[in-house]
């Protein structure tokens, strides 16, 4: 049975958007794991963790897979290993960084695995690339568009140009609508 998942990608460390891009490519690899889209990438500031890091470049991608929760976050590290992933400072930099933020409708909380992620509610460098992904995303039955409004890091987010990444989808309007939780062309 196939599941729809969100994924976010971040990076601050190395070639950025290259890695990012490496990433994706990586990911979809897998026979079980198909690309159905992918955001725009955003500039944004570290949330968390050691002082002055570098800013991150955040996206998100929604996958088709059959794999489980628990082989996509196996496969998931494995990706982030292969971009020379560290594990040493929590919210530390990173090369690559890679979150499942949703699993269809999967509620689950163990010591691996919390479906929904348990702060992507919160934080604008996951919900304004899905938000502008897919305008009519829902995270926990409240529209992301809502909840990217909201967020605390959302005046730390920036539009990111970069030709791997030309999506005609995002401009600076729209992005200004975003701060203020309204849709594109709406007061």
């Amino acid at each position: 049975m196939s599941v729809r998942a969100i994924l976010a990608l971040g990076s601050n460390l190395g070639e950025r958007a290259g890695t990012l891009a490496g990433g994706v490519a990586d990911l979809v690899e897998h026979p079980q794991v198909r690309l159905c889209d992918v955001s725009p990438v955003v500039q944004t500031q570290p949330v968390g963790g050691p002082e002055n890091q570098p800013a991150y470049l955040n996206m998100v991608m929604e996958v088709e897979t059959e794999l489980s929760p628990e082989e996509l976050l196996a496969y998931c590290q494995a990706v982030e290993a292969r971009h020379h992933r560290e594990r040493i400072i929590r919210w530390g930099p990173r090369t690559l960084d890679i979150d499942i933020i949703v699993y269809g409708d999967v509620q689950r909380d163990t010591p691996e695995l919390t479906l929904p992620h348990p702060r992507a509610a919160s934080r604008a460098f996951v919900l304004v690339p899905w938000m502008l992904m897919d305008p009519h995303a829902e995270l926990a039955g409240q529209p992301v568009r809502e909840l990217a409004a909201q967020a605390e890091d959302l005046d730390g987010i920036e539009h990111f140009d970069d030709a791997q990444f030309d999506d005609t989808r995002f401009d600076d309007a729209q992005f200004a609508d975003t701060r203020f939780g309204s849709s594109p062309g709406q007061p």
